[in-house]
Order: C-alpha cells, then structure tokens, then sequence
C-alpha cells in the first residue's frame, strides 16, 4: 500500500470507502462507524470470499479486503521487495481492462469497483472477472494498485489458485491507453482477516506496485466467510 508529497496528497484527496464488515452476496455490510480514516477493502476481500449461500464451498477460496488508511502512512521496503529487479518508472493513470498471471492460468477482463451508496466498497457481482479498485492508483501509476477478485463462488472463482502464486511470477495488466504493464511477485502472504496488515497492504509506496486480493484459510461456516486474506505483492518491472 515513501511517497513524494504531491503524490501522497493526490491519493488522500481521493473518496475512500467506509469500513465495513465481511461481504454478503448483495456487497458490504458496515459495522458501527469505525475510525474514518480507514479504507475498507478489507470488506471487498471479506465479502467477495463469501459463498452465496451458507453452504461451505467446495474448496478454500474467496475474496475479502482489509482496511486502508485514509492517512496512509509510507511503508519501508520489504526484504523481498528489495531482492527483486529495479522497479520501472511509473506511468500516468490509466484504466486497466485485462489481467494475464500465466503461472496459474488467469486470464480475466477488469471490471471497476467503486463506492456503494452508503460509501461501503462494491464486489464483483460474481466468481468472474476480478475487480480494481477506482480509488486507488493504477497499474503502472505511483503507488499500490489494488485488484481483487472472488476464489470461489458456487465454484471456483477467478482467484481459486492465486495461493499458487510464487516470487517471481509475473503479472501482466493491459491498460485502456494499450500500455500492457508487467509486474514481478516479490511476496505471497495469508493474513487473519481479524489482524489484517492494513499499512502493509495499502501503504504508499515510492514505486509502482500492485496488489491482488482473495480469501484463504479455513471456512467459517457461521460467519459465511473464509478466516483468511491471501495477499500477493508485486512491484512494475516493465512498461511497454
């Protein structure tokens, strides 16, 4: 999720969502008001992870996004991040509309996530596409782009492998401007959706980078979502 200063004012200028708890099948539920400063794409991962009934999916997968702040605060290089190639040099805002991990066989359309009415984070209405979130930076634009996508529904979904995903592997992200922007995994980690690292995952960071979110662990079968986020961070290597 260090910025320079004009960046950083770009991005707390943008809306953010309001924290909300786990998704149910229509999108986000908001709990009581928490801190407002927190971006709840907890809730797209949380909610996205949900099945649509209280049946417990087939396999572990799903979606589900924890909180960023609204004051986000910089983020130092992780060792991983810092072993991987030189990060490029970010590119200007652009719609992203194709999203290719040839490691595990995505290939998926993009389809924007927004806010609800109630400022909650819209989902994926379904187990495909995957979805980027409109209030966060781009792929290939300064700053952690944040794309989620369902790991199951009623079947797998979009991100039923992404726990698959290894440093190294690649992502690519067609933009709207025909720039197909590569990205290098530097870091797969499971979180407790109840401990969410939400200034690791959200955090400014001074590189282009990219962050893909699903649900993971155990099913909680009262709850009607898995425990877990699996998170998968990558940093732009090659703009074209």
């Amino acid at each position: 999720m260090v910025r320079h200063a004009s960046t950083l004012g770009r991005l707390s200028a943008r809306r953010r969502p309001r924290p909300s708890a786990p998704l149910s099948r229509r999108g986000l539920r908001p709990r009581a008001p928490l801190l407002l400063v927190m971006l709840v794409l907890v809730g797209l991962v949380a909610g996205a992870c949900s099945a649509p009934s209280a049946a417990r999916p087939t396999a572990p997968v799903g979606v589900s996004v924890a909180p960023a702040p609204s004051s986000v605060p910089s983020v130092p290089p992780s060792p991983a991040a810092s072993s991987a190639p030189a990060a490029a040099a970010h590119l200007s805002r652009s719609v992203p509309v194709r999203l290719q991990i040839p490691a595990i066989g995505v290939d998926s359309t993009l389809m924007p996530l927004g806010l609800n009415a109630d400022g909650t984070m819209q989902v994926p209405p379904s187990g495909f596409p995957a979805g980027w979130y409109t209030g966060a930076p781009t792929p290939g634009e300064l700053g952690p782009a944040i794309i989620a996508g369902h790991v199951d529904w009623n079947g797998p979904g979009v991100f039923y492998e992404l726990r698959r995903v290894v440093p190294g592997d690649t992502i690519s992200v067609t933009r709207a401007d025909t720039r197909v922007v590569v990205f290098r995994v530097t870091r797969v980690a499971q979180y407790p959706k109840v401990a969410f690292p939400t200034s690791l995952v959200y955090g400014n960071v001074d590189y282009a980078g990219l962050r893909l979110i699903t649900c993971g662990g155990s099913w909680d079968a009262q709850a009607h979502h898995y425990v877990d986020d699996t998170v998968v961070f990558a940093e732009l290597v090659s703009p074209s």
